[in-house]
């Protein structure tokens, strides 16, 4: 079920993003293409009905977000495992702290035995 959300989610970002670039910031945009003398739509409408859009898909993906939060299990995935985080933190209260090793060079290299060996 979330997983169906998530895609409605994806799908109305995908369409929120093209109406508002569509617009035009002064009232144009696409109603600015429709400035013949037969209309379907007047030039108003035709703002109008992408401002509605506009506020319509924010508030879809407002919602579905909610919806999709309050339906999740809480893990991060749908697999039921839990998280990186929440392992390191276990791994951390368990593990013994490690015995310091030998310094590397600043080279990157190993150390060279001295010459004569």
């Amino acid at each position: 079920m979330v997983t169906a959300i998530s895609i409605i989610i994806f799908l109305s970002c995908i369409l929120l993003v093209v109406a508002v670039l569509i617009q035009n910031p002064k009232g144009g945009g696409l109603a600015s293409g429709f400035q013949s003398g037969a209309q379907v739509m007047g030039v108003r409408r035709t703002a109008d009905f992408l401002e509605k859009a506009t506020w319509f898909l924010a508030i879809l993906i407002l919602v579905l977000s909610i919806l999709a939060t309050s339906l999740s299990d809480g893990t991060g995935s749908s697999e039921g495992s839990s998280s990186a985080t929440k392992d390191k933190a276990s791994e951390m209260g368990t593990e013994q702290p490690a015995a310091p090793g030998p310094q590397a060079m600043p080279g990157g290299g190993a150390p060279t035995p001295p010459a004569g060996q």
